[in-house]
């Protein structure tokens, strides 16, 4: 059955309709989820925002005739149920256990050598701890692989 979901921050609120499993997953959930902004309407919207809230409600198919009006949010809520507690459970879930970034720790002799010849010829930058955590624990989709270089007992 489609999701159809809303976002709402005060007074100001975008809705979407229709969407499928993989678009509410894709569009909605994982930035949701990544404290990244929602693209939705005339403006973005963000998890952490002021009072942002989600909802999620899903239910047959809205039809142009059901959309027409501005009715289509009132016969969604007729029409559906509202799953947003059970949805953002299980993506929670599912994201925690998804495959994080793969690591490796190398020990070595010479940790900085061993550091320079990793990097050498690739664009680098320095993080604080605090930085590096939050990218690694799954929120930055970006982060591929960790490595770690202990000096060897």
């Amino acid at each position: 059955m489609p999701f159809h979901i809303e976002v709402a921050t005060g007074r100001r609120h975008a809705r979407s309709f229709n969407l499928t499993e993989e678009e509410l997953g894709r569009t909605v959930l994982d930035p949701w989820l990544s404290d990244r902004p929602i693209l939705l309407g005339d403006r973005k919207w963000k998890r952490g925002d002021e009072d942002s809230r989600l909802r999620i409600l899903e239910g047959p198919e809205l039809s142009i005739q059901d959309l027409a009006f501005s009715q289509g949010w009132a016969n969604a809520e007729r029409s559906a149920s509202d799953v947003t507690t059970t949805v953002l459970e299980a993506a929670t879930e599912g994201r925690r256990t998804q495959r994080g970034p793969a690591t490796l720790v190398i020990h070595s002799d010479s940790p900085v050598q061993t550091l320079a010849e990793i990097v050498s010829g690739h664009d680098t930058e320095t993080v604080s701890p605090e930085q590096l955590r939050d990218r690694i624990d799954g929120r930055d989709p970006a982060v591929a692989a960790v490595i770690l270089v202990v000096q060897r007992d």
